[in-house]
């Protein structure tokens, strides 16, 4: 199998967290974005080709799954509990332990001003560490570039 670049890495850690499915094709390293098929609202004409290729041959391709609800709680959650200001972190954990964390925690979190962008550049590097962990488990190798955090 083909090594993964940081930046393709980085690609399909920003693709998961639009809500994208994404499809590692075995062969030839190629990645492939699709909407989530399982989303009744979702308009596929515009990836009708990936779709054919992932139907023509799904045992070519691999799917890199997105972390799912747990994960992405524990995410916030440990962007909280590494947060200095005492303020926006007792903010954001009554967020997250309201009825609906997300929206709640989304809330607080756009209400922040300079946490914000933090959050944001937080989550960016815990989705590429998840890409990361998710292709070493699936004996994915990614090339020698490090990756930053």
């Amino acid at each position: 199998m083909a090594p993964l670049t940081e930046q393709q890495i980085q690609e399909i850690a920003e693709q998961l967290d639009c809500g994208f499915q994404c499809f590692f094709h075995k062969p030839t390293g190629e990645l492939l974005f699709v909407p989530d098929l399982d989303n009744p609202y979702v308009e596929t004409e515009f990836f009708a080709d990936d779709l054919e290729k992932l139907d023509n041959n799904p045992d070519d391709y691999i799917e890199i799954e997105r972390p799912n609800s747990d994960d992405s709680f524990e995410i916030m959650a440990r962007f909280t509990e590494q947060l200095n200001n005492d303020k926006i972190k007792n903010q954001l954990i009554n967020a997250l332990n309201k009825n609906k964390p997300f929206g709640e925690f989304k809330f607080v979190i756009d209400n922040s001003g300079i946490y914000r962008q933090q959050w944001f550049d937080f989550k960016n590097a815990q989705l590429r560490q998840w890409v990361s962990d998710k292709l070493s488990a699936m004996e994915i190798r990614k090339d020698t570039i490090p990756l930053s955090v």
